[in-house]
Formats: structure tokens, C-alpha cells, sequence
């Protein structure tokens, strides 16, 4: 009983990170310039990817790879806007000048 209701919420979560990637794309391919793409794309990426982390998370259980996972994921929230402002900020200085 206790695998079916982990293997519910864990494909719940993937899908709903699934989700949040097809939304950013979307959002990529429809909005008009370079700062409204970043900001989709960065808060699409950030979002899918924790979700569907979370979620491989509580498919496997309390195990190291869990620990993996939690880290990856503390790894992509950092990076992910670091590099989504450094690229606004190239963009911005670019436009600037």
C-alpha cells in the first residue's frame, strides 16, 4: 500500500515538472524579447526540474541516492539563475552601448 501511494505522488510530481517545462517552452517560443524569454525559461527550468527531482526522490526512498538527487537539485537552483542573470546582464550592457 505504502509503494502504491509513493509511486502516485512521485508520477504526480514528474508530470507536474513535465508540465512546468512544456509551459516554459512555450513561454520560449511565444514571448517578444531576450529578458521575457530568460524569465520563463528560468523559472520553467527551475520549477520542472525540482519537481521531477523531488519526485525520483520519493520514488527511491530514503537512500544515497536520494542525497545525490537533493544535491543535483541544490547544484541546478543555484546555477540557473546565476546564469539567467549573467546573460541578461550581457544582454543588457549589449543594448546599452
Amino acid at each position: 500500500m505504502i509503494t502504491l501511494i509513493q509511486e502516485i505522488v512521485a508520477g504526480t510530481l514528474i508530470v507536474l515538472g513535465m508540465f512546468f517545462f512544456l509551459v516554459a517552452l512555450l513561454g520560449l517560443l511565444r514571448m517578444p524579447d531576450v529578458f521575457s524569454r530568460i524569465h520563463t525559461t528560468t523559472k520553467g527550468d527551475t520549477l520542472g526540474i525540482g519537481l521531477i527531482i523531488v519526485g525520483l526522490m520519493v520514488l527511491s526512498g530514503f537512500t544515497a541516492l536520494s542525497l545525490k538527487l537533493f544535491v543535483t537539485l541544490v547544484l541546478i537552483w543555484i546555477t540557473t539563475p546565476t546564469a539567467a542573470h549573467l546573460i541578461a546582464k550581457s544582454e543588457y550592457e549589449r543594448d546599452a552601448s
